[in-house]
């Protein structure tokens, strides 16, 4: 193999503000490998791949060298919506890019030619239903879309170096597997792959390189098989046993301290259920729209006190649902009752006090804050805009939350990009803690985020319900470990709700196939994928 065809990063320095963000870093991306970066949250990942696009913070001091080959270097984002145009339809996103890659042929057949490229991209990408979405606005995409739709995007360019970030982010379970499959299939014809990834399992089942990266360094290397078998360095250990396999019934409250509740009182008692209190949020014949299109069918769903998870495949409506729920999402028939009385569709008809009763954390939580003021400041807005609390008494109780939930000391005075994405999504939680909510609302908040910070803001929401026992928790989430938290579960696919009940129950003995699917076994702890890594020395 020629040199020159690899993408390569030979002792690269990377520092902002008198910190150092890489240190020292050399890997290489050979065609038709996949080489994946992994560490915890603020380790250097996304710094590091998109060193590769010649891409780096503002004002940053580098060093060292980056050699690419010829060719296009795609680029998937862990938050997608970052680089949609949110003004722009998504066949015009892909038309754009398409149009230029015809631009050879005749002009009678460039049209066609086009859009022949555009639906093999979208099947490559595993996006199902492609016609339907290329009719709407990114808005209008769960983030799970969003994140294929980019990968078309890359995919359309004819890139021949792929910078994955959190590819299966935000996926449910059979999605994932479904891109597993299809990286593994993009790197058996050629591509170069450099997989920046918090799941470990999917790591472990595609990747033919791992470089485990501690603070900017690269503490470790070697083939997934070595590293999971004997792991050399202590931090490499951590990681990997924070994610070891475990029986489900050993993993639960009972692992976060003796302040957790027992699995009986999260999952509920069959013969006194907990929707016999009354509901805080009740939904009657939700049925939701984006443009011509029904994405939300006639939907009855009671939210008590406690805690409720909706789970479903990408796509499926659940955060459709939930922006109904907070008012972000209008187009909608029927009714949503907040302790018995009709919210207003639009947040803009909202009261002040059904704003603040309403609150929610979304799964990007980086987005939801303003990059040039200082956390705390930002949290403690919440208090004086919707409670009219003084700024003084704000400040006192925006910082007596953030250290409730581990953020302490000089962090919460730092600007949002000098704190990883598990203390951000505590920040964003805090900042909705301090609004006095009746329904907290939380969209994949623990998704693209490492074993470790996972596991830390899980027991942050158990404590959470144990402090706040008149509130709502609604979990959106692909992960089962966070689904197990709730009380009641509600399936949706394809925008019914198809099945609901004590979350027990549908661990344990779900009747609809798809509860099965999702929830049977946890993604992050299942085998490798069929068809995955150890399959790719064959033809495709």
């Amino acid at each position: 193999m020629n040199a020159t065809d690899t993408a390569q990063l030979h002792d690269l320095c990377i520092e902002t503000g008198g910190r150092s963000l890489v240190d020292g870093v050399s890997l290489r991306v050979p065609p038709g490998r996949i080489t994946a970066l992994i560490g915890a949250s603020g380790s250097g990942k996304t710094t590091t791949g998109l060193a590769l696009l010649r891409e780096f913070p503002p004002g940053a001091a580098v060093t060292g060298e980056v050699s690419v080959p010829d060719g296009l270097i795609g680029y998937v984002p862990q938050h997608p919506a970052t680089v949609l145009n949110p003004a722009r339809r998504v066949a015009a996103l892909l038309q754009d890019i398409a149009r230029h890659q015809v631009r050879h042929l005749p002009r009678r057949t460039r049209s066609a030619a086009a859009r022949q490229r555009i639906l093999h991209a979208l099947a490559q990408a595993q996006v199902p239903d492609g016609e339907t979405l290329l009719r709407r606005y990114p808005h209008q995409l769960s983030g799970g879309q969003q994140q294929r739709i980019v990968l078309a995007q890359a995919l359309l360019t004819g890139a021949t170096t792929l910078v994955a970030d959190e590819p299966t982010t935000g996926q449910d379970a059979l999605t994932k597997q479904q891109i597993v499959r299809q990286l593994a299939a993009l790197a058996r014809q050629g591509l170069a792959i450099l997989l920046l990834s918090h799941d470990l399992e999917v790591v472990r089942a595609l990747a033919d390189d791992v470089h485990v990266l501690r603070a900017g360094r690269i503490v470790e290397s070697g083939p997934p098989e070595r590293l999971w078998r004997s792991p050399r360095h202590p931090w490499t250990r951590t990681l990997l046993a924070d994610t070891a396999p475990a029986e489900p019934s050993d993993e639960g409250p009972a692992h976060h301290g003796a302040d957790a509740p027992d699995t009986a009182t999260r999952h509920g008692d069959p013969e006194h259920p907990p929707a016999a209190r009354e509901p805080v949020l009740h939904l009657r014949a939700l049925t939701a729209r984006h443009g011509r299109s029904t994405v939300l069918h006639p939907a009855d769903l009671l939210l008590p006190p406690g805690c409720s998870a909706l789970v479903g495949r990408s796509g499926s409506g659940k955060t459709t649902l939930a922006r109904c729920l907070a008012g972000l999402h209008r187009t909608y028939d029927g009714e949503i009752l907040l302790d018995g009385v009709a919210l207003p569709r639009s947040l803009r008809d909202r009261t002040r006090a059904q704003l603040a009763a309403v609150q929610y954390v979304f799964q990007d939580a980086r987005a939801a804050f303003d990059e040039h003021r200082p956390v705390l400041d930002q949290v403690s807005r919440s208090a004086v805009r919707l409670r009219r609390v003084p700024a003084p008494q704000a400040l006192a109780d925006a910082e007596r939350t953030m250290s409730a939930l581990g953020l302490t000391g000089d962090l919460i005075r730092r600007k949002p990009a000098e704190l990883s994405g598990g203390e951000l999504q505590r920040a964003a939680l805090a900042r909705a803690l301090l609004a006095r909510p009746r329904v907290l609302i939380c969209d994949e908040i623990t998704s693209g985020l490492d074993a470790v910070a996972r596991r830390t803001l899980r027991t942050v929401l158990l404590r959470l319900l144990e402090t706040h026992p008149d509130l709502a928790l609604v979990l959106i989430t692909h992960d089962r470990d966070t689904a197990a938290l709730a009380t009641r579960t509600a399936v949706l696919d394809q925008g019914h709700i198809v099945e609901q009940g004590p979350t027990g129950q549908l661990l344990t003995d779900p009747r609809h196939p798809l509860t099965a699917s999702l929830l049977s076994a946890a993604p992050d702890r299942a085998g490798p994928p069929p068809g995955a890594r150890r399959d790719r020395a064959d033809p495709p």
